[in-house]
């Protein structure tokens, strides 16, 4: 099934490459998505929080994708509770562009990438801010992020399906739809 998804996104990109969106129907499923295409790796030397200058950002790319995922979720009809985001702006960004409400910070889905020693508190904040919310979100956050949360990698724009399981979130499905 993963060849069959990859030789779609190479030969017509811009369909729908994963559709699990009955997994949204199971009990204490929520949404939890990598940031839309931007181009590079990790952050640049420099990188300053508040600085948007200093960040990797959507490209064109990203920015139609993003748009292009919330619109298949309002098309749906799935609502959200919340949309929860990391603070790089890559994140932001992506969750805005989603138009599927208020966008809040959580510090707790930004990215250790370039300080690992940050992974165990910053993904057990996570789990702990999930358990305490009780609610159903979507959260924007980063591709280290989501392998500590699920044990599982994601592409770009990524959409998993999860739900709270112990001491992480379990898999149920996926939805990515390729800009």
């Amino acid at each position: 099934m993963r060849l069959l998804i990859l030789a779609l996104d190479l030969l017509w990109p811009g369909v729908l490459l994963a559709n699990d969106w009955d997994a949204l129907d199971r009990p204490g499923a929520f949404a939890l998505m990598r940031h839309a295409l931007a181009p590079g790796t990790g952050d640049p030397a420099g990188f300053v929080l508040d600085d948007r200058a200093t960040q990797r950002t959507l490209d064109a790319r990203g920015r139609t994708q993003a748009r292009a995922i919330g619109a298949a979720f309002r098309e749906r009809g799935v609502p959200f509770d919340a949309v929860l985001s990391s603070q790089w702006c890559r994140c932001l960004e992506t969750a805005e562009l989603l138009e599927l409400g208020e966008v809040t910070p959580a510090p707790a889905f930004n990215s250790f990438f370039r300080d690992f020693d940050r992974r165990g508190a910053r993904t057990a904040a996570a789990l702990d801010l999930l358990e305490a919310r009780g609610d159903r979100p979507i959260v924007v956050t980063h591709q280290v992020n989501i392998s500590a949360l699920t044990g599982r990698g994601t592409r770009s724009g990524e959409v998993l399906v999860v739900r709270r399981s112990g001491d992480a979130l379990e898999v149920l499905g996926s939805i990515l739809i390729a800009p």
